[in-house]
């Protein structure tokens, strides 16, 4: 009786889920053709006028023949109006075609870029867009094409939030020839868990691995998903040794530890040495960096190891170098802007999350340097730095410092924020673990090596059962995870490496004191690419005394990001960028 009313309800949701696709359907086709579900072609007759802006703009059109979700699954274009010529209508809209002559802010209708949005903190949907977003002139007024397409998040499980992505890119290249803009210069950017979806947007190009998902909604055959570039802000990535990457770069400032809990904390440092002397990071001349142990049994040691601490330092000494003394913290903290949201109304993604804004607002640090008040010489400030334990040496005559520890790096400035299994949660509740559910709303654990070292333990049961599972396509975990993990595409030790197109272009920012990823989580990313031959340039930076923000040195991560934008292009010759994706010419390394 009980397993019958289950197997009943289940039925019921199933036959709920189909009247909503149905009631879908038939409000679309009541709204006009502007919202025509079924199809992959754009209507160019019904844009919508934003007059004081100059934007022709449609909202609400599906990119995808079959939606899963289709309240999210659709997307919102906006163009600025030198790009069309356009007849009205006499209902409100217009009809629209393309304008050969065209020109806006140096860019033409065939050559501006069209950048993406990716608003999806902590792995969460992107909800499609209700209404006209307030922050959208800063991108159009700089001759930019405007996509946001709303995506599935961590609520239906990990490869959907980024399969969503590429339909969407796909459907601009589907109707590349009649849409303003270049299909070919696809720019996402995205913070935390939006900057890990934008890097393996970049990273994920046409990889086969995604062709079920994407076939399964509809999306558009035969065209690329690959984009032009990659912005990420803080992106929350390498989740197939993140847990361990923590332990190694901040396990030393936790405090409190019982003793079962400080040797699982050194089995995963330990964890992440063996995966980083086995997976091919080398320096620029080639040579291999790897870690070795140290007496500590943290392997705070090897070329790795010094890797990693000169860009701590050299993020330190950058900050340096443009801080001017007497130097006001909190006047500094109060002065931060990162805007590189929308503003979205209708209940979109565009707000961080509250602990983000709280931590700008707290912009200090609570380990043991103590950031605040106002320094009147760099000594000063490096003396704060040094107030629990002495780490870095300054030279005053070149008004540079030294890092000498990584650990009392962490323990004064980049403390742990997370649980042990900071990513794959003992209960299986961290945010990453309703990621890899299965869209159930039940999280799973992922993280095979945690599996490892729990074995003969309370969790070894629940581990197993949840990396043996595979999700509704039948897709195991392993490969899931994989193909959340942008660095599956990048190392030539990897099996993924060659299977995919890489964006050429590659913006990458940190907050060097965030505690929500390790530091080297972005460090790798930009050193994989670094050694990608298809890609053209990484411009990678830590910024000293931020968290987990959109972490900029000046002015704003909108003025930023479009600035970045349009020295790409200045570097790619008109119509260079097409034969990227014609060439068919995936990654080496």
């Amino acid at each position: 009786m009980i397993k019958y009313r289950r197997n009943e309800f289940v039925l019921i949701a199933k036959e709920e889920k189909t009247m909503l696709k149905l009631l879908f359907l038939a409000a679309a086709l009541l709204a006009g053709s502007c919202a025509r579900a079924g199809t992959l072609e754009v209507d160019m007759k019904c844009w919508q006028y934003h007059e004081a802006e100059g934007v022709y703009y449609q909202i609400g059109v599906p990119y995808c023949a079959a939606p899963a979700e289709p309240e999210i699954e659709k997307i919102a274009l906006f163009v600025p109006g030198e790009y069309l010529t356009a007849r009205a209508n006499g209902d409100g809209t217009f009809t629209c075609a393309i304008s050969e002559k065209g020109e806006k802010a140096g860019f033409t209708a065939r050559t501006a870029p069209i950048v993406l949005p990716v608003e999806t903190p902590g792995y969460m949907s992107m909800k499609a867009l209700a209404g006209y977003p307030a922050n959208i002139k800063a991108f159009t007024g700089a001759g930019f094409i405007v996509a946001y397409a709303g995506c599935r998040g961590r609520q239906h499980g990990a490869p959907l939030g980024v399969t969503d992505l590429k339909a969407a890119v796909r459907w601009l290249r589907r109707n590349d020839a009649v849409l303003p803009g270049s299909a070919e210069r696809v720019f996402t950017f995205g913070m935390s868990g939006g900057g890990a979806q934008s890097a393996l947007m970049g990273a994920s190009g046409d990889s086969p691995l995604y062709e079920p998902y994407l076939r399964a909604i509809g999306a558009a055959e035969g065209v690329s998903d690959a984009v032009c570039g990659a912005m990420c802000w803080c992106p929350v990535t390498g989740l197939d040794i993140a847990d361990q990457a923590y332990e190694w770069n901040m396990g030393a400032s936790r405090e409190g530890l019982s003793e079962e809990q400080k040797r699982l904390s050194l089995a995963l440092a330990a964890q992440y040495a063996e995966y980083v002397n086995a997976a091919g990071f080398t320096g620029p001349d080639g040579t291999p960096l790897t870690l070795e142990a140290t007496a500590d049994g943290r392997f705070q040691s090897g070329s790795y190891y010094e890797m990693i601490r000169a860009e701590a330092e050299k993020s330190l000494n950058d900050f340096l170098a443009r801080t001017a003394f007497p130097y006001d913290a909190a006047e500094k903290r109060a002065g931060m802007t990162m805007i590189g949201r929308l503003n979205l109304p209708g209940g979109g993604g565009g707000m961080r999350r509250i602990e983000d804004r709280d931590r700008i607002a707290r912009g200090g640090v609570s380990g043991t340097a103590k950031l605040t008040g106002v320094f009147a010489a760099a000594q000063d400030y490096v003396d704060a730095l040094n107030a629990g334990e002495s780490w870095v040496v300054y030279d005053a005559a070149s008004n540079t410092a030294k890092i000498v520890s990584l650990a009392a790096f962490s323990r004064a400035v980049k403390l742990a924020s997370k649980k042990l299994g900071a990513f794959d949660q003992l209960d299986a509740k961290q945010g990453e673990n309703e990621l890899f559910g299965r869209g159930d709303g039940r999280g799973a654990h992922f993280d095979a090596r945690l599996a490892q070292l729990l074995q003969g333990t309370e969790y070894e049961s629940a581990f197993a059962a949840d990396l043996s599972t595979a999700d509704a396509l039948g897709t195991d975990m392993k490969t899931r995870l994989n193909m959340y993990t942008p660095l599956y595409f990048l190392l030539r030790t990897s099996a993924g490496c060659g299977t995919a197109r890489i964006a050429p272009h590659w913006r990458i920012r940190t907050g060097a004191f965030q505690g929500d990823t390790a530091l080297c989580t972005e460090i790798n990313l930009a050193r994989a690419l670094e050694r990608c031959s298809s890609v053209k340039d990484v411009d990678f930076a830590a910024v000293w005394g931020q968290k987990h923000v959109e972490a900029e040195t000046s002015g704003t991560s909108t003025e930023n990001f479009i600035a970045w934008v349009k020295k790409c292009l200045a570097s790619t010759p008109t119509g260079q960028d097409k034969k990227i994706d014609e060439s068919g010419e995936k990654n080496s390394v």
